[in-house]
């Protein structure tokens, strides 16, 4: 079996194959005995003796989209990923969304009432929030609402049809409530902070006494003036916040049995299905990168003092 698979193979090989693929290293392609690219050092490339080359490999390297096949499922790795990629996304996105809605106005009103009772409770609330584990929250929550009032699935997304997938979105809606409030519970304490933090340092700016003295609203003033350029941080915790979802969708998806890519991984990690989690891992890191890149973009589109040149 180590030899079907090629994992018997010197590292330097394995991960050449991995990259470049079979036919880079195997594949005679004039007929002159030795591999293209020069990789000799490989099994002959006349294996049955009949005296003709073997053809390449199903394996096409990472370069040219192939991320091998998993070696439990015997399935593509990139179809592995983009059928649970749905899920993941709809719950990342329900997650973010939430802690902003939630996250962005209790730090603008945290520091709008600054050494009040809302403000004490607040940053207490973010600091409980930020250091609970989000498993045993999770664990928690499905206990009290899924088993003692039994409201709420104790697991999964949603009750498939015959042919095995959901039949609408308004049937996902009962399961998605849970995770998304235990995944977006750091993320509400770790906008809050920053939010609040960065609107003491505006409310003390010249155009915010300025909009105050005009006679404009409280609400006008903290919510239209003071909140734009207090969403500035938003914008550079975003790259990271997309790395915390793919990390965190492993804990939240093997908790609530959600079938999406982090309960792919972490299933995959226990089975020692290599080749998905290598490709997961270099997905998730393409990801990241996208997310960096979206900051730069948010940055223009909060701060009009930012142009790109």
């Amino acid at each position: 079996m180590a030899a079907q698979l090629g994992i018997d193979d010197p590292f330097q090989i394995q991960y050449l194959r991995w990259l470049a693929g079979d036919d880079w290293l195997r594949w005679d392609a004039d007929g002159d005995g030795v591999a293209d690219g020069a990789f000799e050092l490989l099994t002959p490339l006349d294996e049955d003796g009949d005296g003709v080359p073997e053809p390449p490999g199903e394996n096409y390297g990472i370069l040219r989209g192939d991320f091998g096949r998993s070696f439990i499922k015997k399935k593509p790795v990139m179809e592995i990923f983009l059928a649970n990629l749905p899920a993941t996304l709809e719950l990342g996105i329900a997650a973010i969304l939430v802690s902003l809605v939630i996250g962005v106005p209790v730090g603008v009103l945290s520091a709008v009432t600054r050494g009040r009772m809302f403000d004490n409770v607040s940053r207490v609330m973010a600091v409980i929030f930020d250091a609970v584990p989000n498993f045993w929250l999770g664990y928690i929550l499905l206990y009290i609402f899924g088993i003692l009032f039994d409201i709420v699935p104790l697991g999964g997304r949603c009750v498939p049809n015959l042919y095995g997938v959901c039949p609408s979105i308004f049937a996902r809606f009962e399961y998605l409530p849970l995770p998304t409030i235990v995944f977006a519970a750091g993320f509400v304490a770790l906008f809050s902070r920053y939010i609040r933090t960065s609107t003491l340092e505006v409310l003390n700016q010249d155009y915010i006494r300025t909009a105050r003295a005009k006679g404009l609203s409280p609400t006008a003033v903290n919510f239209r003036h003071a909140m734009r350029n207090a969403m500035i941080p938003v914008a550079t915790l975003l790259g990271p916040i997309i790395t915390n979802v793919w990390a965190g969708a492993i804990i939240i998806e093997t908790v609530f049995a959600w079938p999406g890519v982090g309960r792919i991984t972490f299933t995959s990690a226990i089975q020692q299905d290599y080749p998905v989690v290598m490709g997961i891992v270099i997905f998730a890191s393409l990801g990241t990168i996208l997310g960096f890149l979206l900051s730069d973009i948010l940055y223009v589109i909060i701060d009009p003092r930012i142009r790109i040149s």
